[in-house]
């Protein structure tokens, strides 16, 4: 990594429980291309201020994380249409003081359900109604999937989320089952309240034929361990992390790496 000067483009992240994913990714890859970059992660005791300061300072890129996803889009100049679909963003650029949001989960989904070859007949259960959860479900229809029920106590947000994409909506799991099921929720998340808790019953992830966790840290999450220990198809929210995260990197910086640079900053991210 070069040594700081005032030349250095700057790129950071926000989110209630930071970690080093992307700044190890990022800041990898800035080094392997011989950018004079670098990438910082925040927990922002004010988001509108946090916000104003990427614009002000002229910071390059912002990545978005939980729970600000949905909160940001009054703050932002322009919703780029990956983002405005869903209402939720996870990606801001700024041009010169402009700035513009986009959604790079959407993306992230979308190539991890077609390269698993996942079958849009399936059942599917999502857990969680949240912006990362707008960007599960949207993916899902467009992929074609019909059969998805969105489970989510807050019944405003989660019938109006499945409602818009014409699925069912359910404020618990009630000892349902789903060929695939999907966590888009917190839990499982390291450092939060429920860092040990499954997502969803042990009965269910029996069932299912395809587990999916959201959560990226830990990349083994405890649904994600159980699923394997299962004998299940997992897809991880370390994957979704890579995906989402390259995106953003051809979004700030406007260079697309190689599939090898890709790996090593992916071994690198997940070696923490």
């Amino acid at each position: 990594m070069p040594i700081l000067n005032k030349d250095m483009t700057l790129c950071i992240s926000l989110s209630a429980r930071p970690s080093n994913n992307g700044t190890r990714f990022h800041n990898h890859l800035y080094e392997q291309l011989d950018l004079n970059w670098i990438y910082k992660a925040f927990a922002p005791t004010n988001l509108e201020q946090a916000i104003a300061g990427v614009r002000g300072l002229g910071i390059r890129g912002c990545a978005v994380s939980m729970p600000y996803k949905e909160d940001v889009i009054a703050l932002v100049d322009e919703m780029d249409p990956s983002a405005k679909a869903i209402d939720s963003v996870n990606t801001i650029v700024n041009t010169d003081g402009h700035l513009k949001a986009y959604n790079t989960d959407y993306t992230a989904i979308e190539q991890l359900l077609a390269s698993n070859e996942v079958p849009t007949n399936y059942s599917v259960l999502v857990q969680g109604a949240g912006g990362m959860a707008k960007a599960t479900v949207a993916a899902l229809r467009d992929a074609g999937f019909t059969d998805v029920t969105v489970l989510a106590r807050n019944e405003t947000t989660g019938r109006a989320l499945a409602e818009q994409y014409g699925f069912q909506w359910r404020p618990e799991l009630d000892g349902g089952t789903a060929d695939l099921i999907i966590n888009v929720t917190p839990i499982g998340m390291a450092g939060g309240p429920d860092a040990d808790t499954l997502a969803f019953p042990q009965e269910t992830i029996a069932a299912a034929q395809v587990v999916f966790d959201v959560v990226a840290l830990p990349a083994e999450t405890p649904l994600i361990k159980t699923a394997r220990a299962a004998g299940k198809p997992v897809i991880t929210g370390a994957e979704v992390a890579t995906i989402q995260a390259l995106e953003q990197f051809v979004l700030y910086t406007g260079v697309r790496p190689t599939p090898e640079q890709v790996r090593t900053a992916e071994e690198f991210m997940r070696a923490q």
